[in-house]
């Protein structure tokens, strides 16, 4: 700062959205300040909005950028494209008011006309100078250092309002992912459950129940892992890992472990999973679940004897759909959008187990492979759930 210059200046404020895209501007302002005439000059400073946002909130700008003149009082804003030209327009006007508030300036005690009282903390010292922040901040009442308060703790409310979302989220995950251990766990009950009800122990028969129940046990393993994954994770995202998968052994693989309770309820399952369907991007282990959800809930809801299809196509050069399609009550129109939220219960599901929360898992997954899930009536009656996957480009 020039050390010349004291309250006897104009003291100018530049707000401009990004200081380093706007040095054009701020020469082409220098520059054309130290071209205009007057007894008294300009202080101009480059404030970056971001920077001082309560600054801007107390000249209450709205378009960027903006010229402030702060000294003398009252603040003036220009604002626009062309602020040269209006600079031209105000500057005599501006010198006026200098004039009427200089201590030195003969006009001003010819007219007998008292300069305004400054603060304590805005005199000058002993060497006549005062540093242009303190000149700028010493023009704001107190209400700018209330506008501040007023940020910081909006902003803490903020900060607070996401932690609260993310416990929420951490909750809502642990749910989810403790409704799909269910279904291995059944699982594996059952195999165990199938050797020790066995009086003579086949050992083909016993290793291939073993078999399952490894298995299961496994699955129950991974689904672990990502419990604790979610109980750790703070950012609200699935953790995906692509791999090139195959989804024709992904679906037959889940067919097969439901095998028992398909003959159970004398279900007919058809297929139509072609062989040369091409691989696609996925995380098995999570491709997997939304699988078994929805086959799960088939199997549910369709009555004794009822059908159950499976099928996939490739629908696009980039996408595969995978269809569970049903012979069971269906899914009504107006709630086919509904019951991919959180805890949705149909009034079907009344006497069924379950929290209501695996077809939100499912789109969950799904969207975080870029695919898509929803359902529709089934020509006939039912319901059929579709999603699709990316396919795998090498």
């Amino acid at each position: 700062m020039d050390p010349s210059l004291t309250r006897t200046s104009l003291n100018l404020v530049l707000f401009v959205a990004k200081r380093s895209a706007s040095v054009k501007l701020v020469r082409q302002l220098q520059d054309h300040l130290a071209q205009m005439t007057g007894e008294y000059p300009a202080q101009l400073e480059v404030v970056e909005i971001g920077e001082q946002p309560y600054l801007a909130e107390h000249y209450k700008l709205v378009a960027m950028p903006a010229l402030v003149k702060t000294f003398p009082q009252p603040a003036q804003v220009l604002a626009g494209g062309d602020l040269t030209t209006q600079l031209d327009v105000w500057w005599p006007r501006w010198q006026g008011q200098v004039s009427l508030i200089n201590p030195q300036s003969h006009r001003q005690l010819d007219c007998q006309e008292e300069a305004p009282h400054l603060p304590a903390s805005s005199r000058q010292d002993p060497s006549g100078q005062l540093p242009f922040d303190q000149l700028l901040f010493d023009q704001l009442p107190t209400e700018a250092a209330l506008l501040q308060m007023s940020e910081e703790m909006f902003g803490l409310q903020q900060e607070r309002d996401r932690l609260l979302k993310q416990l929420h989220f951490k909750d809502r995950i642990l749910a989810m992912l403790m409704h799909d251990l269910r279904n291995p766990l059944t699982a594996a009950s059952m195999a165990v459950e199938t050797t020790q009800h066995q009086e003579e122990l086949d050992p083909e028969f016993t290793r291939y129940w073993l078999e399952q129940a490894r298995q299961q046990l496994r699955k129950i393993d991974l689904m672990t892992c990502d419990i604790l994954e979610a109980s750790r994770g703070t950012n609200g995202e699935l953790v995906i890992q692509v791999v090139e998968l195959e989804v024709v052994d992904l679906c037959m693989g889940v067919l097969e472990d439901f095998t028992h309770r398909i003959r159970a309820k004398s279900l007919t399952v058809e297929t139509d999973l072609p062989s040369n369907l091409p691989t696609v991007q996925g995380d098995p282990a999570k491709i997997r679940q939304v699988i078994v959800n929805l086959l799960d809930n088939a199997i549910k809801y369709t009555p004794t004897s009822g059908i159950i299809w499976v099928s996939a196509l490739h629908r696009t050069a980039q996408k595969i759909q995978i269809t569970v399609s049903d012979t069971g009550p269906g899914v009504p129109v107006e709630a086919q959008e509904r019951i991919f939220s959180d805890t949705v219960r149909l009034d079907r599901d009344q006497s069924s187990e379950g929290y209501g929360i695996g077809l939100s898992l499912c789109r969950r997954i799904v969207r975080a492979h870029y695919g898509q899930i929803w359902v529709e009536e089934r020509a006939g009656g039912g319901s059929a759930f579709h999603f699709t996957l990316p396919v795998y480009v090498s």
